[in-house]
C-alpha cells in the first residue's frame, strides 16, 4: 500500500497536520521531512506528524521521524494507535 500524505492545517492553532498513512519506509519517511520542512519555513506553522493510520512503518523510517521530533522539533501524534494496531495484528497472527 502506498504511502499517502494529507494536509490540514489549523488556522486558529498555526498548526499543519500531516495525517499519513499506508506504508512508511526511508524514502517516504525523508519525503515527509521535506514537506514539514517546507511548511514550517513557508508559513511559520508548527507541524504534526500524524501516525495513527500507519499499517507499516520500517526501522529506518523510524529512525528518520524520531529525527524529526528531536532535531526540527515536529510533534509526532498517533503513534500509540498504531503500536496497538500492530500489537493486535501480531496477536491475531500468533493465535492462528
Amino acid at each position: 500500500m502506498p504511502t499517502e500524505i494529507k494536509q490540514v492545517r489549523d488556522e486558529a492553532g498555526k498548526r499543519t497536520v500531516l495525517r499519513v498513512s499506508g506504508e512508511m519506509f526511508r524514502d517516504d519517511a525523508e519525503l515527509l521531512g521535506r514537506i514539514a520542512d517546507e511548511i514550517a519555513e513557508t508559513t511559520g506553522d508548527l507541524v504534526t506528524l500524524d501516525l495513527a493510520d500507519l499499517d507499516l512503518l520500517d526501522s529506518e523510517a523510524a529512525h528518520i521521524l524520531r529525527q524529526l521530533a528531536e532535531q526540527q522539533g515536529y510533534a509526532l501524534a498517533g503513534m500509540d494507535v498504531f503500536l496497538q494496531t500492530a500489537i493486535d495484528a501480531a496477536e491475531r497472527h500468533s493465535s492462528n
